[in-house]
């Protein structure tokens, strides 16, 4: 039960589901802070790499398209967020090594199981969307 009146972003008790449409749910702000498709992929090949963590250069070259600057922000994100960590060695130029956090790994998870969802149904999707395109407009 939110304290609020209803249309009002409200406070929610600990444990308590939040309402995807409020601004305040916590559903909603996580979607906002990984919904992005380089988010989620720096994740998943973070998870995949020894506790040692890697390197922005390495980070790149195993992400294809991703831009340095795109790379930069969502290292940046997950930082802040404490779902990643950063470790700079004192070297020239500064070796810079990036890592998931405990609870950095717990979101490799979930975002797997969309993975496996995604490679199951994409497929009926994108039918679905060519027979739309094929259709007459009404």
């Amino acid at each position: 039960m939110t304290t609020s009146r209803p249309g009002e972003p409200g406070r929610r008790r600990p444990g308590e589901r939040g309402d995807l449409l409020d601004p305040c749910c916590p559903t909603r702000k996580l979607l906002d802070r990984i919904g992005t498709k380089w988010t989620s992929m720096v994740v998943k090949v973070l998870a995949e790499e020894v506790p040692d963590g890697l390197r922005f250069a390495e980070l790149r070259r195993r992400i294809p398209g991703i831009s340095q600057k795109m790379l930069s922000v969502t290292l940046q994100s997950l930082v802040r967020d404490g779902l990643a960590a950063r470790r700079v060695e004192p070297t020239v130029p500064p070796a810079v090594h990036y890592r998931l956090t405990e609870l950095g790994l717990s979101l490799e998870t979930p975002l797997s199981a969309l993975r496996v969802w995604a490679e199951t149904h994409m497929a009926e999707i994108d039918r679905s969307n060519q027979l739309a395109d094929e259709s007459p407009p009404n």
